[in-house]
């Protein structure tokens, strides 16, 4: 069965309203929102800088004192100083700077906690 067999067999040609894609400016103010909700209910965050490669775009990534990250994608890391500048917190390129041990550290921990919960 096709991907997009179930529309055609209800007559529609096009994704439900639910599922239609967002333009840029939606998803600019999802992640706009997702990053300044991310700073608002963490402790300590800085922001990270991360460059465009040949796979991903250039991201920002928000580390707070505990460990915890979020990633997005931004236009470019021109954006990604300007969101931090807007959020009042530090920002740093990860190519000076490497990611924090604290980062490292919680995966690890969320590892663990994913294995015992299967186990």
């Amino acid at each position: 069965m096709g991907l997009f067999t179930r529309w055609r067999r209800a007559g529609r040609t096009t994704p439900p309203p639910d599922t239609a894609p967002e333009s840029g400016r939606d998803r600019e103010r999802a992640t706009l929102a997702h990053l300044g909700d991310f700073v608002a209910t963490r402790v300590g965050v800085e922001a990270y800088v991360e460059p465009q490669t040949n796979v991903t775009q250039t991201t920002v990534m928000l580390i707070a004192t505990d460990g915890e990250w979020t990633r997005r994608r931004v236009p470019d890391a021109k954006a990604a100083y300007e969101i931090a500048r807007s959020l009042a917190i530090p920002v740093y390129d990860v190519q000076r700077t490497g990611y924090p041990q604290r980062m490292r550290d919680w995966n690890t921990r969320q590892r663990i906690e994913r294995q015992r919960r299967r186990a």
